[in-house]
């Protein structure tokens, strides 16, 4: 993700990233430092398997304390309705949609890439999906390329 890219995130989401960053700042540091202190008071480091394990996990926690820095300065929070007009698909709403010719409804929320999770109905804006029905309004239709194919589905209900 470029350094200046803005990053779409609900309420929630930027409160859940503020409290890992957190957590992982003012707890997670110590935790991994005492890991060090005490694998350097063994004695030898240079076969201390110990010592290796936690400058790995310092690692991995600085890595992403970075990332988490980099997504809270560019963070943007999706307004209601993403600030297009009300019934119009957007950042932060939920769409109901159904396959064009079939029965099967599925609902998503627009999120931004972060918070997506497909498995609980939240598709990015970004997505194939998200883009597709991004400004469409109730009764229009969407159609989406996947590898298989085009797939249109007709917007039902904007929340």
């Amino acid at each position: 993700m470029a350094n200046n890219q803005p990053v779409y995130l609900t309420a929630e989401g930027l409160k859940k990233i503020q409290d890992e960053y957190e957590y992982l700042t003012e707890t997670r540091r110590k935790e991994v430092a005492q890991m060090i202190a005490e694998a350097k008071a063994e004695g030898d480091i240079s076969e201390n398997a110990g010592y290796d394990e936690a400058k790995t996990a310092q690692g991995f926690l600085e890595g992403r304390i970075r990332e988490l820095e980099n997504l809270l300065k560019n963070a943007q929070v999706i307004e209601e309705g993403g600030g297009r007009p009300k019934g119009e698909v957007s950042l932060g709403r939920t769409v109901m949609v159904r396959e064009s010719g079939t029965d099967f409804e599925e609902t998503y929320t627009i999120v931004g890439s972060v918070e997506a999770d497909p498995t609980k109905g939240r598709i990015s804006n970004s997505s194939p999906m998200g883009k597709a029905l991004i400004g469409k309004r109730v009764g229009q239709k969407a159609t989406v390329q996947t590898p298989g194919g085009e797939i249109v589905f007709d917007i039902l209900k904007i929340q």
